[in-house]
C-alpha cells in the first residue's frame, strides 16, 4: 500500500526520478519553458517551486550571509548546474520576490502522436 507516499513513482526507480526531475528543473531556470508530458509537469511544478521559494528566502534583507550559503547548498543538491543556480538566486528570485507562490504554470497542448501520452509546456510565470 502507498499510504503517505506523496511523490507519484512515474514507473522509474528513486535515482532516476531524482536525477530527471534535477535535469527538468536545471532546464526550466535556463529556458523558463519546457515541453514534457503532464504527469511529469505535475511533479516538475511542485519540485521547482520549493526551489524558488529556497532562493527567495535568501534573497530576505533578514538572512544572514551563513543562511544565504546554507539556502544556495540545498538548492546545489538538487540542482548541479552552477549557472542554473546563480541564474534562480539572482534573477528569477528577484523577480517574484513579492508572489507568494504560484511561481510555474502548465499548459496542456495535446497528445504525443507515438504513445497519445498528454504533452504540456511548463513555464515560469514572470518570464523576461
Amino acid at each position: 500500500m502507498r499510504h503517505q507516499n506523496k511523490t507519484k513513482q512515474l514507473s522509474k526507480t528513486h535515482s532516476h526520478r531524482k536525477a530527471m526531475f534535477s535535469n527538468m528543473a536545471t532546464s526550466l531556470f535556463m529556458n523558463e519553458s519546457i515541453v514534457t508530458t503532464k504527469d511529469k509537469a505535475k511533479v516538475l511544478k511542485s519540485f521547482s517551486e520549493k526551489l524558488i521559494t529556497k532562493a527567495k528566502k535568501a534573497g530576505e534583507e533578514k538572512s544572514t550571509p551563513e543562511m544565504k550559503l546554507h539556502k544556495r547548498r540545498t538548492v546545489m543538491k538538487f540542482i548541479k548546474d552552477e549557472d542554473a543556480v546563480s541564474k534562480l538566486f539572482d534573477d528569477i528570485a528577484v523577480r517574484n520576490k513579492d508572489r507568494k507562490g504560484g511561481y510555474t504554470r502548465i499548459y496542456l497542448i495535446g497528445k504525443r502522436p507515438g504513445d497519445a501520452a498528454e504533452k504540456a509546456i511548463v513555464e515560469l510565470v514572470e518570464k523576461k
